[in-house]
């Protein structure tokens, strides 16, 4: 920023209201911090501190829904679960949009983005994932889920314009070896025997997709607020999952539900769905698309956690040295 000043005047810094004094010749080239909006800077380094410690507890929250689950689908079928879990979730995102005076909007030509989106993000990512885990292991869904960073950085770098640094790189790199050594670290490992080939490929589908749907999203929070997007999501894709499980919910036997069974549903659709997947989209307009994908890695990491806490399970050396490859990976990802 160059300011030119003569000697012994004063001068009101446009960035600042501090004044400036000086005895220096004219034409004086001048970089102070007090010149820029020291507040302005502040609150954004403070939202982000917050949207990334809300991000955090995304990933602890999907990371206990693995077990919640599959104690659920023990009771519930997994379309009548899907349907069960987004009619609470939708239920839930339209208490927040009215509770938060927010008017729910299409902006002209969006319409059709929305329902493509909708039914991207949530009918197609939820039925390929909900069914392709019911054919691998638990290790191998996370392996290939944790491809979501990965598949978000290749699109994006070659088709969205959201160029990679070195940084970035090495971040999405470490955080998915984390994975794969926390996986292979762990007694049943990590297989791709030809019974479980199916269900890793719609898995891997599922990411894909998930990461597609992601960049998408980016772009359409330019327009719309973290809350009126995801509602809008839950109207149209969350709906079309309800309308798609209604043939199995009128044969559901709703005696043999529990209130464990119960209980996950409802943790599924409001904490895991809902309040989670509006953080996410906050996530996305506030820090980007690759710091927020890099969180979902922390799930096999707070996985282990659980174990630990919850099961009195004992960790193996590969899978110390993958959590710290996660935690490494996200760090970098940050740059």
């Amino acid at each position: 920023m160059r300011i030119n000043i003569s000697p012994g005047t004063k001068k009101t810094c446009q960035l600042n209201p501090c004044l400036l004094k000086t005895s220096a010749s004219p034409s004086v080239l001048f970089c102070l911090p007090l010149c820029f909006p020291v507040h302005q800077i502040y609150i954004a380094l403070n939202r982000n501190l917050i949207v990334e410690s809300l991000l955090l507890l995304v990933a602890l929250i999907w990371a206990f829904n693995f077990t919640v689950v599959k104690v659920t689908l023990d009771q519930v079928d997994p379309m009548s679960f899907n349907a069960m879990r987004f009619t609470i979730a939708t239920i839930f995102m339209v208490i927040v949009l009215l509770r938060r005076g927010q008017k729910l909007i299409i902006h002209k030509g969006d319409l059709k983005k929305i329902v493509l989106l909708g039914l991207l993000g949530n009918l197609a990512y939820q039925c390929l994932f909900i069914f392709g885990i019911n054919f691998t292991f638990a290790a191998n869904a996370a392996v290939m889920l944790g491809t979501i960073p990965v598949w978000i950085a290749l699109l994006g770098h070659f088709f969205f314009g959201e160029k990679l640094n070195r940084y970035k790189t090495a971040g999405v790199i470490f955080a998915f070896i984390g994975i794969i050594l926390i996986m292979e670290g762990s007694e049943k490992g990590i297989t791709l025997a030809s019974e479980t080939i199916i269900g890793d490929l719609i898995i891997l589908s599922s990411a894909f997709v998930f990461g597609l749907y992601t960049l998408y999203t980016k772009q359409m929070l330019s327009r719309y607020t973290p809350i009126q997007y995801t509602t809008l999501m839950m109207l149209t894709g969350g709906v079309a999952l309800i309308i798609a499980g209604m043939p199995w919910l009128i044969t559901l036997d709703w005696g043999g539900v529990t209130p464990m069974g119960w209980s996950g549903v409802f943790y599924s659709g409001f904490l895991s769905i809902g309040a989670a997947y509006m953080v996410w989209n906050y996530g996305i307009r506030q820090v980007g698309t690759i710091r927020t994908a890099a969180y979902q890695n922390l799930v096999p990491v707070f996985g282990l956690l659980f174990g630990i806490i919850l099961l009195n399970e004992h960790l193996f050396t590969l899978q110390y040295a993958g959590a710290a490859s996660v935690i490494t990976g996200i760090i970098l990802s940050r740059k």
